[in-house]
């Protein structure tokens, strides 16, 4: 349960942040010389995709879809990734989304689900 709902609540998160880039160039910080650079718009897209799909992933794993969980895990390593990637325009927002991603991927490897008898 506790995948499920930080998968959610980061998939939430990444919803607001692309909406944010896509609505307004002005939102997040101009970077010049960036290896990764893109403008507000292509980074809101980005978050805004990987938001909804990881707000569906983390639903699938509240409801207990078998595939789920390793859905959730490689979005999640994905989103770690992009976030990453986008640490010099937000950094605040972008280590919190990296902790959150980092205890996602704690829980679906470690956590185990009783057999049913």
């Amino acid at each position: 349960m506790f995948a499920g709902v930080l998968l959610m609540v980061d998939g939430v998160l990444g919803a607001i942040k692309g909406i944010a880039g896509i609505a307004s160039n002005d939102v997040y910080a101009r970077i010049d010389d960036y290896v990764f650079k893109f403008n507000a718009t292509s980074w809101g897209w980005i978050h805004l995709v990987l938001g909804v799909v990881i707000a569906v992933v983390g639903w699938g794993i509240l409801r207990g879809s078998p595939w789920a969980r390793g859905a959730g895990v490689g979005l999640a390593a994905l989103n770690m990734i992009a976030n990453f990637m986008w640490l010099p325009y937000q950094p605040v927002w972008a280590v919190v989304s990296l902790a959150i991603d980092t205890f996602v991927i704690w829980a679906l490897c470690t956590g185990r689900t009783k057999p049913v008898v």
